[in-house]
Protein backbone atom coordinates (compact mmCIF):
# COMPACT_ATOMS: atom_id res chain seq x y z
CA UNK A 1 0.00 0.00 0.00
CA UNK A 2 3.21 2.33 -0.41
CA UNK A 3 1.88 3.97 -3.33
CA UNK A 4 -0.82 5.40 -0.87
CA UNK A 5 1.74 8.60 -0.68
CA UNK A 6 1.60 9.23 -4.19
CA UNK A 7 -1.31 12.09 -3.10
CA UNK A 8 -0.03 13.11 0.48
CA UNK A 9 0.81 16.19 -0.88
CA UNK A 10 -2.31 17.37 -2.38
CA UNK A 11 -4.03 16.22 0.39
CA UNK A 12 -6.29 19.17 1.26
CA UNK A 13 -7.24 19.30 -2.64
CA UNK A 14 -7.86 15.18 -3.39
CA UNK A 15 -11.28 15.07 -2.27
CA UNK A 16 -12.66 17.94 -4.14
CA UNK A 17 -11.13 17.14 -7.29
CA UNK A 18 -12.32 13.00 -6.58
CA UNK A 19 -15.81 14.95 -6.44
CA UNK A 20 -15.70 17.19 -9.61
CA UNK A 21 -14.46 14.15 -11.58
CA UNK A 22 -17.05 11.63 -10.38
CA UNK A 23 -19.25 14.35 -11.53
CA UNK A 24 -20.74 15.17 -7.80
CA UNK A 25 -21.77 11.10 -7.27
CA UNK A 26 -18.62 10.20 -5.16
CA UNK A 27 -20.66 9.56 -1.67
CA UNK A 28 -24.16 8.24 -3.35
CA UNK A 29 -21.35 5.27 -4.98
CA UNK A 30 -20.01 5.32 -1.44
CA UNK A 31 -23.44 5.03 0.08
CA UNK A 32 -24.42 2.25 -2.17
CA UNK A 33 -21.63 0.08 -0.59
CA UNK A 34 -22.01 0.53 2.68
CA UNK A 35 -25.36 -0.30 2.90
CA UNK A 36 -24.55 -3.88 2.58
CA UNK A 37 -22.46 -3.35 5.96
CA UNK A 38 -23.82 -4.54 9.09
CA UNK A 39 -24.00 -1.94 12.29
CA UNK A 40 -20.93 -2.18 14.70
CA UNK A 41 -17.33 -1.76 14.28
CA UNK A 42 -16.58 -0.96 10.58
CA UNK A 43 -12.23 -0.54 9.37
CA UNK A 44 -12.05 2.48 6.90
CA UNK A 45 -9.11 0.61 4.75
CA UNK A 46 -7.37 3.82 3.15
CA UNK A 47 -9.41 6.19 4.75
CA UNK A 48 -7.38 9.39 3.55
CA UNK A 49 -9.06 12.63 5.10
CA UNK A 50 -12.21 11.07 5.73
CA UNK A 51 -14.44 11.52 2.89
CA UNK A 52 -16.26 8.21 3.79
CA UNK A 53 -17.33 9.46 7.22
CA UNK A 54 -20.80 10.86 6.63
CA UNK A 55 -22.27 7.65 5.03
CA UNK A 56 -20.73 5.27 8.17
CA UNK A 57 -23.78 6.20 9.88
CA UNK A 58 -23.67 5.24 13.92
CA UNK A 59 -20.97 2.83 13.13
CA UNK A 60 -17.43 2.91 15.54
CA UNK A 61 -15.32 3.57 12.92
CA UNK A 62 -11.18 3.26 12.72
CA UNK A 63 -9.88 5.12 9.97
CA UNK A 64 -6.69 3.34 8.46
CA UNK A 65 -4.33 4.94 6.08
CA UNK A 66 -0.54 5.11 5.20
CA UNK A 67 -0.25 8.38 4.94
CA UNK A 68 -0.20 11.11 8.22
CA UNK A 69 -0.84 14.42 6.17
CA UNK A 70 -4.19 12.52 5.24
CA UNK A 71 -5.10 11.44 8.74
CA UNK A 72 -3.94 14.61 9.72
CA UNK A 73 -6.75 16.05 7.78
CA UNK A 74 -9.25 13.14 8.77
CA UNK A 75 -11.64 14.47 11.60
CA UNK A 76 -12.47 11.16 13.24
CA UNK A 77 -10.14 10.39 16.13
CA UNK A 78 -9.94 6.46 16.03
CA UNK A 79 -7.01 6.65 13.46
CA UNK A 80 -4.32 4.95 12.49
CA UNK A 81 -1.08 5.20 10.44
CA UNK A 82 -0.40 1.34 8.67
CA UNK A 83 -0.97 -0.52 5.46
CA UNK A 84 -3.81 -3.13 4.04
CA UNK A 85 -1.02 -5.92 3.64
CA UNK A 86 -0.03 -5.93 7.23
CA UNK A 87 -2.83 -4.75 9.74
CA UNK A 88 -2.43 -3.42 12.99
CA UNK A 89 -5.35 -5.42 14.67
CA UNK A 90 -5.87 -8.76 16.53
CA UNK A 91 -8.04 -11.21 14.56
CA UNK A 92 -11.80 -10.75 14.31
CA UNK A 93 -11.95 -7.16 15.35
CA UNK A 94 -14.10 -5.95 13.28
CA UNK A 95 -17.45 -6.67 11.66
CA UNK A 96 -17.31 -4.95 8.43
CA UNK A 97 -13.85 -3.59 6.31
CA UNK A 98 -14.63 -0.75 3.87
CA UNK A 99 -12.21 0.79 0.95
CA UNK A 100 -12.96 3.24 -1.37
CA UNK A 101 -10.28 4.24 -4.24
CA UNK A 102 -7.30 2.19 -2.90
CA UNK A 103 -7.06 -1.12 -4.47
CA UNK A 104 -5.16 0.00 -7.23
CA UNK A 105 -2.44 1.75 -4.95
CA UNK A 106 -1.95 -2.09 -3.63
CA UNK A 107 1.44 -3.95 -3.26
CA UNK A 108 -0.44 -7.11 -2.56
CA UNK A 109 -4.20 -7.37 -3.34
CA UNK A 110 -3.83 -10.85 -2.13
CA UNK A 111 -2.57 -9.90 1.29
CA UNK A 112 -4.75 -7.24 2.04
CA UNK A 113 -7.76 -9.86 1.69
CA UNK A 114 -6.11 -12.54 3.12
CA UNK A 115 -5.28 -9.49 6.62
CA UNK A 116 -9.14 -7.91 5.74
CA UNK A 117 -10.51 -11.80 6.28
CA UNK A 118 -7.77 -11.97 9.20
CA UNK A 119 -9.38 -8.95 10.93
CA UNK A 120 -13.01 -9.69 10.26
CA UNK A 121 -15.04 -11.87 12.47
CA UNK A 122 -17.05 -14.63 11.15
CA UNK A 123 -19.93 -13.66 8.97
CA UNK A 124 -18.28 -9.98 8.56
CA UNK A 125 -18.43 -7.92 5.37
CA UNK A 126 -16.25 -6.36 3.27
CA UNK A 127 -17.32 -3.38 0.71
CA UNK A 128 -14.82 -2.16 -1.73
CA UNK A 129 -15.18 0.50 -4.28
CA UNK A 130 -12.60 0.92 -6.87
CA UNK A 131 -11.97 2.65 -10.48
CA UNK A 132 -11.17 0.52 -13.16
CA UNK A 133 -11.59 0.29 -16.92
CA UNK A 134 -15.21 -0.91 -18.39
CA UNK A 135 -15.72 -4.41 -19.15
CA UNK A 136 -16.70 -4.30 -22.58
CA UNK A 137 -13.00 -4.00 -24.40
CA UNK A 138 -14.43 -1.12 -26.99
CA UNK A 139 -15.10 0.99 -24.34
CA UNK A 140 -12.34 -0.06 -22.47
CA UNK A 141 -10.37 1.83 -25.61
CA UNK A 142 -12.42 4.80 -25.57
CA UNK A 143 -12.39 5.34 -21.93
CA UNK A 144 -8.09 4.85 -21.71
CA UNK A 145 -7.82 7.37 -24.42
CA UNK A 146 -10.38 9.86 -22.39
CA UNK A 147 -8.38 9.24 -18.94
CA UNK A 148 -5.39 9.91 -20.63
CA UNK A 149 -6.13 13.89 -21.45
CA UNK A 150 -8.66 14.12 -18.55
CA UNK A 151 -6.89 12.63 -15.39
CA UNK A 152 -3.55 14.82 -16.49
CA UNK A 153 -5.62 18.13 -17.71
CA UNK A 154 -7.78 17.51 -14.56
CA UNK A 155 -4.76 17.37 -11.98
CA UNK A 156 -3.16 20.45 -13.40
CA UNK A 157 -5.77 22.29 -11.82
CA UNK A 158 -4.70 21.70 -8.64
CA UNK A 159 -0.79 21.36 -9.59
CA UNK A 160 -0.97 17.54 -9.33
CA UNK A 161 -0.46 16.37 -12.86
CA UNK A 162 2.37 14.03 -12.28
CA UNK A 163 -0.67 12.38 -9.76
CA UNK A 164 -3.52 11.85 -11.88
CA UNK A 165 -0.85 10.61 -14.68
CA UNK A 166 -0.30 7.96 -12.07
CA UNK A 167 -3.74 7.96 -11.79
CA UNK A 168 -4.30 6.94 -15.47
CA UNK A 169 -2.08 4.04 -15.23
CA UNK A 170 -3.39 2.23 -12.13
CA UNK A 171 -6.71 2.17 -13.98
CA UNK A 172 -5.14 -0.83 -16.66
CA UNK A 173 -3.31 -2.33 -13.13
CA UNK A 174 -5.67 -4.98 -12.02
CA UNK A 175 -8.22 -7.66 -13.64
CA UNK A 176 -12.16 -7.11 -13.26
CA UNK A 177 -13.25 -7.42 -9.95
CA UNK A 178 -15.05 -11.60 -10.67
CA UNK A 179 -11.44 -12.58 -11.70
CA UNK A 180 -9.88 -10.03 -8.83
CA UNK A 181 -11.58 -11.71 -5.65
CA UNK A 182 -12.54 -14.93 -7.23
CA UNK A 183 -10.47 -16.63 -5.01
CA UNK A 184 -9.01 -16.39 -1.16
CA UNK A 185 -10.60 -16.67 1.87
CA UNK A 186 -13.66 -14.63 1.46
CA UNK A 187 -16.58 -15.55 -0.51
CA UNK A 188 -17.58 -12.61 -3.74
CA UNK A 189 -20.96 -11.83 -3.00
CA UNK A 190 -22.23 -9.62 -5.76
CA UNK A 191 -20.22 -6.74 -7.74
CA UNK A 192 -22.26 -3.85 -9.51
CA UNK A 193 -20.72 -1.28 -11.43
CA UNK A 194 -21.69 2.65 -11.49
CA UNK A 195 -20.28 5.71 -13.09
CA UNK A 196 -20.10 6.73 -16.98
CA UNK A 197 -19.43 3.71 -18.87
CA UNK A 198 -19.11 1.55 -15.97
CA UNK A 199 -15.34 2.75 -15.20
CA UNK A 200 -16.40 2.57 -11.55
CA UNK A 201 -16.64 -1.00 -9.53
CA UNK A 202 -18.30 -2.75 -6.51
CA UNK A 203 -17.71 -5.32 -4.78
CA UNK A 204 -19.74 -6.89 -1.67
CA UNK A 205 -17.58 -10.05 -0.18
CA UNK A 206 -18.43 -12.02 2.89
CA UNK A 207 -16.21 -14.38 5.26
CA UNK A 208 -17.27 -17.57 6.04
Amino acid sequence: MSNGKVFTEIAGKYDKLNAVLSLGRDQAWRRSVVRYLPPGRLLDLGAGTGAANPVFGNRDVVSLDPSPEMLALNPNPDSVIGVGEHLPFDDGQFDSVFSAYVFRNLDSVDETMAEVARVLRSGGVAGILDLGRPQNRHLAKIHRLGTAVVLPLAGMTIGAKDEYSYLHHTLDKLPQPEELFADGAMKLQTTWRLGPLGFVYAAILVKP
